[in-house]
Formats: structure tokens, sequence, C-alpha cells
């Protein structure tokens, strides 16, 4: 299953921490790291992200990276990487070598941090040890389906435009694969490790118990295959006419939506100067594409609390499915 939290308080930095758990194995993801996001997390979930996801670098999206690397600069039990858009490997390198490294020659880790420009990702490695003087090239490869896949998810990425490039991301999980138990009983068969392989797409003959069995006449009456759950994250773009029906097809299958709610409606000009949305853009664009439920997040800090219940009422008159994190109306 996917669990999101949107970390940060409403009108202030955000970002969004996922958890793919798959039952034998977990992937956290954090997309963006504002100023104070990672507050929420205890150290231990801080230092088992598995991959910091940037939207783009403008300062409210990447202020809390000190927080993260802070507690992670050294870290071997698992692979360090950080995605965002062309530009990232070159800010974050000013980052890395902005501290006095005075124990480098015994620090061990290694940092990958990819360019993105929705073509194709560009690969830069980081040394610890060399006190992160070196921005290492290894290489370019195409962007041809996921971003990134592990055994729990994928992530995609969406081009969008705000003064440049920025990304938003779709997060996958793989296709569920349950058994009919209703099936199995009818058959006269117990569970056991066969049905992990027939999960995992054994074909021909299977020995079930000494018995053996056609293993694609099994699949077909006992496997049930369903779509994994889908959520999205968008923030800090342009949505215009062309936009939105771009979008809305690249959306599709979408569960939850998670997506910047900077401007009111009569703010449309200030939000189409600034390269954001209004929060009845968002609620078309959810309505076109289809999801099932619309979070609204990164309020601008423009309106006052008591202005927060009338934007949402704005988004849930076009969409009604529409929300805001946790307890922000209560704050």
């Amino acid at each position: 299953m996917l669990k999101a939290e949107v970390l940060g308080r409403p009108a202030e930095d955000n970002a969004l921490w996922v958890t793919a758990d798959s039952g034998q194995g977990q992937t956290r993801l954090l997309l963006d790291c504002g100023e104070d996001t990672l507050d929420a997390l205890p150290l231990s979930e801080v230092q088992a992200i598995d991959h910091l996801l940037f939207s783009h670098l403008h300062m409210d999206h990447v202020a809390g990276f000190d927080t993260f690397f802070r507690a992670n600069f050294d870290r071997m039990g698992r692979e360090n990487h950080i995605w965002g858009p062309p530009g990232t490997a070159r800010i974050l390198w000013h980052r890395f070598r902005g501290y006095w490294w005075n124990y480098a020659p015994e620090l061990q880790a290694t940092w990958r941090v990819h360019d993105v420009d929705g073509r194709e990702v560009r690969t830069f490695r980081f040394e610890a040890h060399e006190a992160f003087e070196g921005m290492h090239e290894e290489g370019t490869r195409p962007l041809q389906g996921p971003l990134l896949t592990t055994a729990e998810a994928s992530v995609e990425v969406i081009p969008l435009k705000h003064h440049g490039l920025s990304l938003g991301y779709v997060v996958r999980e793989p296709e569920r694969v349950t058994v009919d138990a209703g099936q199995l009983a009818a058959l006269g068969l117990k569970g056991g490790s066969w049905l992990a392989q027939l999960k995992a797409g054994a074909r021909g003959r299977l020995d079930i118990q000494g018995i053996t069995h056609n293993a694609d006449e099994l699949a077909a009456r006992l496997l049930r295959r369903e779509p994994g759950q889908r959520l999205a994250y968008l923030t800090d773009f342009l949505l215009d006419g062309a936009e939105q029906d771009r979008l809305a097809s690249l959306l599709a299958g979408v569960d939850t939506l998670y997506a910047e709610a900077q401007y009111a409606p009569e703010d449309a000009a200030l939000a189409a100067r600034h390269q954001h949305t209004t929060v009845t853009q968002t609620a078309a664009l959810a309505r076109a594409a289809g999801v099932r439920t619309l979070c609204l997040l990164h309020l601008s800090r423009r309106y006052r609390p008591g202005h927060w219940p009338e934007l949402l009422q704005a988004a849930q008159a076009i969409f009604p499915a529409t929300r805001f994190p946790g307890e922000w109306l209560e704050e």
C-alpha cells in the first residue's frame, strides 16, 4: 500500500513523505524538502528515506535540506540518491561543500545526484571522503518509462512549467496479485510455497504436494489482478487550457492528487504571472483527470487562516472530493 503524509504547516513550506509497503519491504520517498518539514518525522525515519526528489530548487522547496543531509551525510546502509531538474547537482554541490569536513578522510558515503530534464537523466557522483570536492559525471541515460523503480513502487516524471522546468511525480505500486480463497477451497488445495511461484509467473507443470498441476490453468482460476495504488504530486506550475489537457491525460488512473493551492480564484492574474495555480484551476484539473481525491497544499501566506475554508469551498464546488491535509483547518 501507499501511505502519504503532507509535511509542514499551512501557508508555510510543505513536502510529501511517501511510504510504499509491500508487506515484505518498504520504499520511502521524500518529495521536496522545505524548511522545518522534517520536524514531524523521527530521526530514524529521516535516516530511512531512500530517495529525495525535488520538484525544483526554489528556496521554499530546498530550505530543509540541511536537516536531511545532517542525518544522512555518511549513510552506508543504503544508497544515497537525489533527483531534480537540470541544475540540481550543481546547486547541491555547493550545499555539500558548505561545511567544514574536518574528518572527511574517515567518511565513506557516496551520493548520486540526478539531473532530469524530461527526456534524459544525467548523473553525478559525490564522495564524502573527498569532502565532496569532486563532481564526477557518471553519464547520461534516456528517460524511457519510470524514473526509478524498486520492488515496492515506481516513480514517473511529469515536466511542468514554472519559470523554467519543474518536475511533477507519479508514484505507482506494482500490480496487485491476490488468490481467490473460494476457488482455492473448491479445488481442494492448501496454500504453500507453490502459490508464491504461481504469483511470480510459473508456467507449465507445477508440483503441489506430490501431484502435478497445470500452472497456467491454476493461474487463470485462482489469481486475481488489480492495479496498485497511484498518487501524484504537482507543485509550482503554470496551468492554462493546453496544460490542463496535457496533464489530465498523464494523471489518468491516479487515486490521490497532491497539488498546490497557491491562489484564490480572484487572483488568477497574479497566479499566471508567477506561474502558479488557483484552487479552482487545480480542482478543474482533478475533475478532468478523473482522480479520486484532491489534496490541496502549498497555500500562499497572503491568505489568513479565516480565508482557508473559502479556498476549500471554492475548490469543492468544482471537485467535491477535495480536502486539506489532516488538521489544517483546525490550526
